[in-house]
């Protein structure tokens, strides 16, 4: 007999944890708990829903994506976080990384340039009942000085280098993770706060689209059609 929906998409998730995530080497059990436990389905179109545990990212609305469970889990775990920091997303999308962070932090705040993302995801989360994330509509790139200093940044595009008000946003000891390159080389940095400055370490080659912003690689206007 076949399983109920609920449970067959359930275990759906637990192998794509098994086999996309922790065989890939994301070792923390908080992280693969959250991502166990997220319903990456419900972050997705609907006629996708039967596609949302491949490992590979899935378009949305507004002609963007949402990022392969692999790259979530990855930048998560790179952000060593316990449960009580307060953390920057840049770049909502469909929520669902938002979602996941939501599990591992004490509040996440994150923002989305287009408003009619940033309507969808603030909807999906409200009704899944992730209570502790606030959806933000505006330029990524300048942060959100209003909310801050931040124990944890993540940046959900790729720049050309680590902007400004990112480091000026920062907690003390606090960490951002972002990629950095161009559309060709791409590479994933963790980013430290130290008492004499920032410490950088390379976690590695990862494609990300542009960041779009004042301190990203292309401006809004510069942006094309969505």
């Amino acid at each position: 007999m076949a399983l109920p929906i609920y449970d067959r998409l359930e275990e759906q998730r637990r192998r794509m944890v098994e086999t996309q995530i922790r065989a890939r080497g994301v070792r923390d059990a908080r992280v693969l708990a959250a991502m166990t436990h997220v319903p990456r389905e419900e972050f997705v179109p609907v006629e996708l829903r039967e596609q949302a545990f491949t490992d590979h990212p899935l378009p949305i609305e507004s002609g963007q994506t949402i990022s392969q469970p692999f790259t979530v889990a990855f930048m998560a775990e790179a952000l060593q976080l316990k449960g009580t920091e307060k953390v920057l997303e840049i770049g909502t999308g469909s929520g669902y990384a938002a979602a996941v962070l939501s599990r591992l932090a004490g509040e996440v705040h994150t923002i989305e340039r287009i408003p009619e993302l940033a309507r969808t995801a603030q909807a999906t989360l409200k009704r899944l009942d992730y209570c502790n994330v606030h959806v933000h509509t505006g330029d990524g790139t300048l942060g959100l000085p209003q909310e801050a200093p931040f124990d944890a940044i993540v940046v959900t595009a790729s720049g050309d280098h680590l902007p400004a008000p990112f480091k000026s946003q920062l907690a003390a000891g606090g960490r951002i993770v972002m990629p950095v390159g161009d559309e060709g080389s791409q590479r994933m940095f963790l980013w430290t706060s130290m008492p004499d400055g920032l410490a950088a370490e390379d976690l590695g080659r990862f494609i990300f689209v542009p960041l779009i912003g004042v301190h990203g690689r292309r401006r809004f206007n510069d942006a094309p059609d969505d």
